[in-house]
């Protein structure tokens, strides 16, 4: 995916999200990743602690990467706590191309959820 493509496209996540949430700003890439962990998890709670929102995280980033076969669904534990395992070695790129494949496949990920729900306008 072009430059120019991937910035259009994920503004277009950003906005969606805002306009979901009505919010004022834009979320950033952390604050989506929060809430792909939570749509996953399937659990809406009022507070979650801080070590439960870093693992709300890491099952985003699982979710998106195994789009590209770095992850495989696990299952669930007792909790309903969805796992991952991870199949393939993740490149250890830089930062930058890090972000820019999570946001390739958050951009997959609200697709897929237009197409499920038939209404997201990503």
């Amino acid at each position: 995916m072009e430059d120019l493509e991937l910035e259009f496209k994920w503004l277009r996540v950003q906005h969606v999200v805002k306009e979901t949430l009505q919010r004022e700003k834009l979320p950033d890439l952390q604050a989506i990743l929060y809430l792909i962990g939570i749509q996953e998890l399937g659990l809406v709670k009022k507070k979650f602690t801080k070590e439960e929102k870093q693992d709300l995280m890491h099952i985003a980033v699982c979710k998106l990467l195994s789009y590209e076969g770095y992850y495989e669904f696990a299952g669930r534990d007792e909790d309903g706590w969805p796992h991952y395992d991870q199949v393939l070695a993740v490149p250890k790129n830089g930062v930058e191309e890090q972000e820019r494949h999570l946001k390739i496949n958050t951009i997959e990920y609200f697709r897929q959820l237009e197409l499920e729900n038939g209404g997201f306008g990503v």
